[in-house]
């Protein structure tokens, strides 16, 4: 049986419909940040200024985008990267799932060189695929997946197609290995900056691939300070 034209037009328009583009960065600097003080899901940090600008800049070239939906974390740095978007009055929903890792006892302290020892012995565990493994009081890999996996099932349950998601560093490898079917152990892959810009579509199912890896064009008027 074949369809007739306008059947098989309707149906790529409802697939077209259906299929989702995300745009997901991770959040602007923070004084944590600049100072290189560990910070997951247990800080909940404002933006700094150099990291307010980076917010501005990123909404002056995405703001006509089209964004149907925000996602952020429930974290104040996460939420204040796409404050303009919210402003906007694009419907803003935060989810525990998009939230960092925990650091457990390494949140809040300098890395120096033992918190760095501490923290290259942690992602090598991880490489080696031991993602049940986590710092004292911390979270590991397993534990986070579990909560972005509630996410996925919430984010590909809506009908919105063009969505912008605010999270974290870690998080946001992790989330990037769930969408794209890699292994947690491959977080390291994927490479993060503060407002780093990931463009990803949705193939056929619940896999997406990616079009736009850690893009920072929209900083390029901003000086690294």
């Amino acid at each position: 049986m074949f369809w007739g034209d306008s059947s098989f037009v309707w149906y790529i328009i409802k697939r077209k419909k259906l299929s989702k583009l995300l745009y997901i960065i991770r959040h602007g600097q923070t004084d944590y940040n600049k100072l290189d003080i560990i910070q997951g899901s247990g800080i909940n940090s404002d933006l700094n200024e150099f990291g307010r600008k980076q917010a501005e800049l990123f909404y002056s070239k995405y703001k006509l985008e089209g964004f149907e939906v925000v996602y952020t974390s429930q974290l104040k740095r996460a939420i204040q990267s796409v404050e303009g978007f919210i402003k906007m009055g694009i419907p803003h929903k935060s989810h525990y799932g998009l939230n960092e890792i925990n650091w457990g006892i390494m949140e809040g302290k300098h890395s120096d060189t033992e918190q760095k020892e501490m923290f290259y012995s942690i992602v090598r565990e991880w490489g080696k695929g031991n993602l049940d493994y986590a710092v004292e009081g911390g979270e590991s890999p397993l534990q986070m997946m579990q909560r972005q996996l509630e996410f996925k099932e919430e984010l590909l349950l809506q009908s919105q197609s063009k969505i912008l998601v605010s999270s974290h560093g870690r998080a946001l490898r992790g989330f990037l290995c769930l969408l794209t079917g890699k292994p947690l152990s491959d977080m390291q892959l994927f490479d993060h900056s503060n407002l780093g810009l990931y463009i990803l579509e949705q193939e056929e199912g619940a896999k997406f691939r990616i079009l736009k890896h850690n893009c920072k064009e929209h900083l390029e008027r901003i000086q690294t300070l």
